[in-house]
């Protein structure tokens, strides 16, 4: 069943809402801050696979085999991949994992070790097929899942609450440790594909300095700014970028960048080409006097930099750049990982 499973099983998702739900019927579970996985075993065959559906099993080798080591049974868990760093989750970690060499792979994967945190179950061979089931039965045919491994390193059960009140402690960690925190129906089956679950991140606003922006593709007009931040030496960092500039502000908001045009723009880190931080298309940039300063709101910093594209607040022309500084985006004081999975 678990091999069948593996051929086009899509993980359950979750819509992103202002707010967690109140009222009963709902438990809560924290959104942990790496790598979506479902986890195949039948028999001897072990098969991680991502939330795009592509394979995950060459980059996390330690959790194949820590899987395969369970006692003989075929499963099909829901889960997060995750390293622990210094007592948080590190994504940066989980995206050094995505690498063509197998030898570094294999380097990463016994200094900093992944483990699996699993938070729903699919099927297992005392349960069978669970996914029409309602979350109360899945979530107890997981917790005798783990009771039947008896513990097992790199293998974790995610925590839950039906208390909003909890939950909302849980959302006030999100930045180090969690990604926000998800809302599912008690009685809800797991629906493959579906946003049938909720989600609320965190969300915070920091004043950036424009250092720069690129012209939208195939167009004279403004595409996305670039973001900066001054770092303790006084040197101006690229952090991020947005692209939420609505159609019909483009063209003023070009003519009011083009004259601002002049290098270096950003005396720090500067922007390369696209990369895992930007899905922008371009390389070419233009670089900005330090003049202007704009409120973004961003869900996650990972490494110094936001982590996805900013949402454009409002223009800060009563900021000064120099005000505008690496600590709005310091690491925020999380919870530790092994306090919330106690």
């Amino acid at each position: 069943m678990a091999e069948s499973l593996g051929d086009e099983l899509q993980p359950m998702e979750a819509r992103l809402v202002a707010e967690l739900p109140s009222g009963p019927g709902w438990q809560f579970e924290p959104k942990w801050d790496g790598f979506r996985c479902l986890a195949f075993r039948a028999g001897d065959a072990v098969e991680l696979k991502a939330k795009s559906g592509k394979g995950l099993s060459r980059y996390f080798p330690e959790v194949v085999t820590m899987l395969q080591a369970l006692p003989p049974g075929d499963f099909v868990l829901d889960g997060e991949l995750a390293i622990e760093l210094d007592n948080a989750l590190s994504f940066e970690a989980l995206q050094m994992r995505l690498h063509p060499a197998e030898s570094r792979i294999r380097k990463l994967a016994a200094e900093t070790p992944a483990q699996l945190i699993a938070f729903d179950c699919l099927m297992t061979e005392r349960a069978g097929l669970l996914m029409s089931a309602p979350l109360t039965e899945r979530r107890k045919a997981l917790e005798e899942f783990f009771r039947g491994i008896k513990g097992h390193a790199g293998l974790r059960l995610s925590p839950f609450t039906r208390r909003r009140e909890e939950a909302l402690r849980w959302l006030d960690d999100t930045g180090g440790t969690l990604d926000g925190v998800v809302a599912k129906r008690l009685d809800g089956s797991y629906e493959p594909g579906e946003r049938a679950m909720l989600k609320v991140k965190r969300i915070r606003t920091a004043d950036c300095v424009v250092g720069g922006f690129r012209y939208a593709q195939g167009t004279k007009q403004v595409g996305s700014l670039l973001l900066g931040l001054y770092d303790s030496a006084g040197k101006l960092d690229h952090v991020g970028f947005t692209s939420a500039i609505a159609n019909a502000d483009r063209a003023a908001l070009t003519e009011r960048l083009e004259p601002l045009v002049a290098p270096p723009g950003f005396t720090g880190n500067a922007p390369g080409g696209p990369s895992r931080w930007s899905t922008e298309r371009t390389t070419e940039w233009q670089p900005l006097r330090p003049e202007l300063v704009v409120e973004v709101g961003y869900d996650q910093v990972t490494n110094g930099r936001f982590r996805h594209g900013t949402r454009l607040v409002r223009w800060r022309p009563d900021k000064a750049p120099r005000q505008c500084t690496c600590e709005q985006i310091a690491r925020v004081a999380a919870a530790p990982t092994a306090e919330i999975l106690r």
